[in-house]
């Protein structure tokens, strides 16, 4: 039986790329994009609705004419924000629910929901970050990596009963093809533009947008069902991302990075002129906590089961990059 695959934020930065991925592959691909988005994904039938929504997706599911459908749950909001945000749990948790529900509704043959390392609870530092089978929003922190624990939560409790679920975790994404431009690709963007005389100490695990998609089609096909899987890469400090991009621009290295304490101090402040003028912001209280937490994931499940491999990250960087320009986000 021929597959049809539907993928929920088809629109974003995660969504849009594993859509790219499959119609490459000569799948069938159904999107769900909000009714106000421009940035429309090709070669698929597009269905104009909201996960906070269930009646608007219900098109989504019907008129499959003999064939299977698999669902790719890759709708949600990322935050760095300090504070509680209705619309984030809204999306991560609610929409996740109403997608959950709707596949087993109508007896999807299979889904795989993009959650988050966020989800899972952090070890002591110096210990290594493997899949977990239990999540709460009790032991994670800040509310971006509890909607994302409540959510994962509620998915494999619909596998126990049932549903062919599986869960997969991409550490912090980077790549090309970010139209919503994240936070990382606007870090990489004030870099470019001279914007960035001095940096935070600290680091994260940073993997390639393109190899969380190529992750999360391989899940589809191969994923067990109620399992998780982390997508990462590696450690990076934020000392070794803007290396690669002096090298690879040929912009002025930086070489100024503030303590933690020091950025942390300016934050709360920062974060409120950002909300004010609506402008997207790179340090929070948050974001700086996640720089400093234990980031060290382990993608070994994933490779030993499907071969996942993470590319160069001196390759994400300029190809992201070369996309900006592009893009005339920075100069040519």
């Amino acid at each position: 039986m021929d597959t049809i695959y539907f993928v929920t934020g088809a629109s974003g930065h995660v969504g849009s790329t594993v859509v790219e991925q499959l119609t490459a592959a000569g799948k069938t691909v159904r999107v769900l994009v909000l009714p106000s988005e421009t940035n429309i994904p090709a070669q698929t039938s597009v269905f104009f609705g909201d996960v906070r929504d269930k009646e608007s997706m219900k098109r989504c599911f019907e008129n499959l004419s003999g064939h299977s459908l698999t669902v790719i749950h890759c709708a949600g909001v990322v935050s760095i924000s300090s504070g509680y945000h209705p619309m984030v749990y809204d999306v991560n948790v609610s929409g996740t629910k109403n997608v959950v529900d709707l596949c087993r509704e109508y007896s999807v043959s299979k889904l795989v929901y993009v959650s988050s390392v966020h989800a899972i609870p952090e070890k002591p530092k110096g210990q290594v970050i493997e899949e977990v089978r239990d999540f709460s929003p009790q032991t994670v922190t800040g509310h971006y990596a509890k909607t994302k624990a409540e959510a994962t939560a509620y998915v494999l409790d619909a596998a126990q009963k049932g549903l062919d679920a599986t869960v997969v975790h991409p550490s912090g994404i980077i790549g090309p093809n970010d139209y919503p431009i994240g936070h990382t690709t606007s870090l990489i963007i004030e870099y470019c533009r001279g914007r960035l005389p001095i940096c935070m100490e600290g680091g994260y695990d940073f993997v390639d947008v393109r190899d969380v998609a190529g992750g999360i089609i391989s899940a589809a096909s191969q994923g067990e069902k109620g399992d998780c899987y982390i997508l990462s890469n590696r450690y990076f400090t934020v000392a070794e991302i803007l290396d690669m991009l002096h090298e690879i621009t040929g912009k002025r290295r930086i070489t100024r990075f503030a303590p933690p304490w020091m950025i942390r101090t300016a934050a709360p402040l920062t974060e409120m002129y950002c909300r004010i003028s609506k402008k997207k912001p790179i340090f929070t209280p948050y974001s700086i906590y996640t720089l400093q937490s234990n980031a060290f994931f382990s993608h070994q499940k994933a490779t030993q089961q499907w071969g996942y491999s993470p590319r160069d990250m001196s390759v994400t960087l300029s190809d992201t990059v070369q996309w900006l320009k592009e893009m005339g986000r920075i100069e040519a």
